[in-house]
């Protein structure tokens, strides 16, 4: 009564004794099975793959306070390319508007400041950019405080790397406070500033032909390039560049003569001189090769790692003449095939590509060199909305409209479009170290 016959017991037994036999008979089964296929690598954690893949990181500069955050392990000497086509996509209507205020960021240009200066319509600060191929996050000021930490960032170039500049710095005052701690006081070519909170320097150095080149001036009214030798005003701080923003042009659009190792090439426009003329996209294409030769030789053996990111041309949008009423009339974004990349701004664009793809090529002999083009030539030429026109200057209109009044199509309202060129470098940066 209440015990149990011992019968019943006999097949649980008999099954404990057979499991172990099992497992050893199935045990050849599965080493076959993960032999001719194994598991996909995406259930292992990244960071016990030995990957191949090849990428450069930039290390910070040396500096004792802050301490810099930890470096990413990757393969040395190995090179990647950026992920994505910026260039393939569309403007769409953001109901977000910019990061930052222009009326109260002191780094924006007057000229620039098309808010304060009493611009009617605000419908050009609610657009962002969506490449097809990837998604563009956002700017996140604290994001690339805390990838440049400890190192320099130097804008090079023409007034266009300075509203890139001037737009980056409003974007990251909303995060930490910069101190201006160097300015030569020309109109503010050159001028440093300083993050305490990550130990950063950001610097603006104005050099609109990145070659060595003497700007035309009231006794000679065209400009003089010397297109074997780079700029030594910015060239020669170039070891403590950690990032370098490269970005001219539209000063190419200007008389010219042009010099070569002691030989005048020719020039552009130049009539009374008896130079021949010829143009000046091919000149554009040199002194870019020139500018990324130079750094390739004096960067690339050195050890120490630079990134160098070039912006591609920016197109003017001017309808009829410049000191007209309604010379960029536009308010809002070109649609999709409704104005095609072509003509000059097409050739300034493809004249520096074809330089950087060259140099990329070069540059992959040093592990501590990284080279890419910040390809903004077409979501610019989408925004003729984006420009301060008439409102360079404060309240043009305040006594009516008159016939004469300056424009400016060129540059960019802050904010404005050009911050997008500040949230591709970001990606970029972030593709870099990722």
């Amino acid at each position: 009564m209440g015990l149990t016959s011992p019968f019943k017991e006999q097949p649980h037994s008999f099954r404990r004794k057979l499991l172990p036999w099992a497992l050893y008979a199935c045990l050849p089964i599965l080493l076959i099975r993960l032999y001719f296929y194994p598991l996909p690598r995406s259930l292992f954690p990244a960071d016990q793959i030995n990957t191949t893949t090849n990428s450069i990181v930039l290390n910070p500069s040396s500096s004792s306070s802050p301490p810099p955050s930890p470096p990413l392990k990757v393969e040395e000497k190995t090179h990647v390319e950026v992920a994505c086509d910026y260039t393939n996509g569309k403007w769409e209507h953001d109901k977000k508007g910019p990061l930052y205020n222009g009326t109260n960021c002191g780094t924006v240009k007057e000229g620039q400041n098309c808010m304060s200066h009493g611009r009617p319509d605000m419908g050009y600060l609610y657009w962002r950019w969506r490449p097809k191929q990837c998604q563009l996050p956002r700017f996140e000021p604290n994001t690339f405080l805390q990838l440049m930490r400890n190192r320099n960032l130097a804008f090079v170039g023409d007034s266009m790397a300075r509203n890139q500049l001037e737009s980056l710095m409003c974007m990251l005052a909303t995060a930490s406070t910069p101190t201006l701690f160097y300015t030569d006081g020309e109109e503010h070519k050159f001028r440093k500033w300083h993050f305490p909170s990550h130990n950063i320097n950001v610097s603006i150095y104005w050099s609109p032909f990145l070659v060595k080149g003497t700007e035309k001036s009231d006794d000679q009214n065209y400009n003089s390039l010397y297109l074997e030798s780079v700029d030594e005003r910015w060239a020669s701080e170039m070891d403590h560049m950690d990032m370098v923003v490269l970005s001219v042009g539209h000063w190419y659009l200007h008389p010219a003569v042009y010099h070569y190792e002691n030989l005048v090439l020719g020039c552009h426009y130049c009539p009374g001189l008896n130079h021949t003329e010829i143009g000046f996209f091919d000149v554009f294409g040199k002194a870019m090769k020139t500018t990324l030769k130079a750094i390739t030789e004096r960067r690339g053996p050195s050890g120490k790692r630079i990134g160098v990111i070039v912006t591609t041309f920016s197109p003017a949008h001017f309808e009829g003449e410049w000191d007209k009423f309604g010379a960029c009339p536009k308010t809002k974004p070109y649609e999709e095939g409704e104005k095609q990349l072509e003509g000059m701004d097409a050739d300034m664009r493809n004249a520096e590509v074809q330089e950087i793809d060259a140099a990329k090529e070069n540059a992959k002999r040093f592990a501590n060199l990284r080279l890419e083009a910040l390809d903004v030539t077409k979501l610019a030429l989408m925004r003729p909305d984006g420009h301060p026109g008439p409102y360079m200057h404060p309240f043009p209109f305040a006594n009516g409209v008159s016939e004469r009044v300056q424009n400016d199509c060129v540059h960019w309202c802050l904010p404005g479009p050009i911050d997008t060129w500040n949230e591709i470098l970001l990606d970029i940066m972030k593709r870099w170290e990722g």
